[in-house]
């Protein structure tokens, strides 16, 4: 194969997923896309707010030749002041925009935090489960990603994460609220996950940083909020972008922000900094920039996404499914009665595609993205009824 080995070990070892899209794209060919159930991608289907549209055409109508320039690595100041503003607010801690980079996207933000605090060997740990792209990230860099299972409701498991700490770990990375299990970690919890850190850190005489991943921050049901972490622990870093909570995931927008109270916060950012020059990103796009300087606190109404997830949980339910029912993002995580695999593949047969859970790191589970339309959620419930059945 002419491709790198590295490369040619990860699409033999995704050869199943890619083999699952594959044959979903044979599905809508052969019964046409409105009759296949596609349940298998997490792209917001709720449009964005109508101040995107207006804020989108007002920013054109202003454009200078000088908007198209390059800028500094790390975005606009004005730009990372406004965003500053709102991270303080959420953070319950005053944030700077020295505090602030921007990133093209959440992806962009953690492989520029990764670049700047891996070295060769350094390990990240990471509940289970997890974003599917979390190993590749961390490998990309030189680093090993440990996977921790979580509880049977996927809470974190401190002791679990403590148990798996060693002289080589780096950082803990965590999502919430999470994609696939749309579970939300309370603060208490975070703040017993903070203490762990405080005394393994002391322990081993080596950093540990708290990564959060944080996209689906704004997308959380029946009034839960997502707790801060920079009130919790000095060295935390959020990643995160406007994708899911202004429906805009192609723009490739977003920012991370440092722990103001980070023991190495200079040599933090001037590496990240760095890190999003020579990654290639250079910088977040300019026009996205002016955007969403103008929308910071807007988002979609995740009302929206919650009358989705009931109308799918109630369904499922009654259908026999076990599952946890999920805080926020747009993902349930049931448990499947066999192998994960082959009870997608059986789902398949009724032109439901969705995504088996060993992508991401739990096996005898699958996803679905509910991020669809209605009819599409009530199409398909009378199929998974007969797939359950089978089994």
């Amino acid at each position: 194969m002419s491709v790198a080995k590295q490369i040619e070990a990860i699409l033999e070892k995704a050869s199943w997923i890619r083999r699952m899209f594959e044959e979903g794209a044979k599905l809508k060919a052969k019964h046409g896309p409105e009759n296949v159930f596609d349940f298998s991608l997490g792209n917001p289907n709720v449009p964005p707010p109508a101040r995107f549209r207006d804020t989108l055409l007002s920013v054109a109508a202003a454009s200078q030749p000088s908007h198209h320039a390059y800028m500094a690595n790390i975005g606009y100041p004005s730009v990372r002041q406004a965003v500053a503003t709102v991270v303080s607010r959420e953070q319950a801690v005053t944030v700077t925009a020295e505090e602030i980079i921007m990133t093209c996207g959440a992806a962009g933000a953690l492989n520029v935090i990764l670049k700047a605090i891996l070295d060769p060997g350094d390990e990240v740990i990471t509940p289970a489960p997890y974003f599917v792209e979390y190993g590749f990230y961390v490998g990309n860099h030189g680093g090993v990603l440990k996977s921790v299972p979580t509880q049977s409701d996927f809470a974190l498991d401190v002791e679990a994460l403590r148990n798996a700490v060693t002289p080589k770990t780096k950082a803990i990375l965590i999502n919430s609220p999470n994609n696939p299990s749309g579970q939300v970690y309370p603060a208490d919890s975070l703040t017993d996950l903070a203490a762990m850190l405080e005394t393994e850190r002391a322990r081993l005489k080596r950093n540990l940083y708290l990564i959060s991943d944080e996209p689906y921050r704004k997308i959380v049901f029946d009034g839960i909020t997502v707790p801060p972490l920079f009130s919790i622990y000095p060295d935390s870093i959020i990643a995160t972008s406007y994708s899911k909570d202004l429906s805009i995931p192609g723009e490739r927008i977003g920012f991370l922000a440092v722990n103001p109270r980070a023991a190495h916060k200079a040599s933090l950012l001037a590496g990240m900094a760095l890190a999003n020059r020579i990654l290639g990103f250079v910088n977040a796009p300019a026009f996205m920039h002016r955007v969403v300087e103008s929308l910071q606190g807007v988002s979609v109404d995740p009302k929206a996404y919650q009358a989705k997830r009931d109308l799918l949980c109630d369904g499922l339910s009654a259908a026999g499914y076990e599952f946890v029912k999920p805080k926020g993002a747009f993902y349930l995580f049931p448990k499947t009665p066999t192998d994960d695999v082959a009870f997608v593949k059986a789902l398949q047969e009724e032109l439901i595609l969705t995504v088996p859970g060993r992508g991401f790191g739990a096996p005898g589970h699958f996803r679905i993205a509910f991020c669809v339309d209605d009819v599409t959620i009530k199409n398909a419930l009378p199929g998974f009824e007969r797939v359950m059945k089978r089994f």
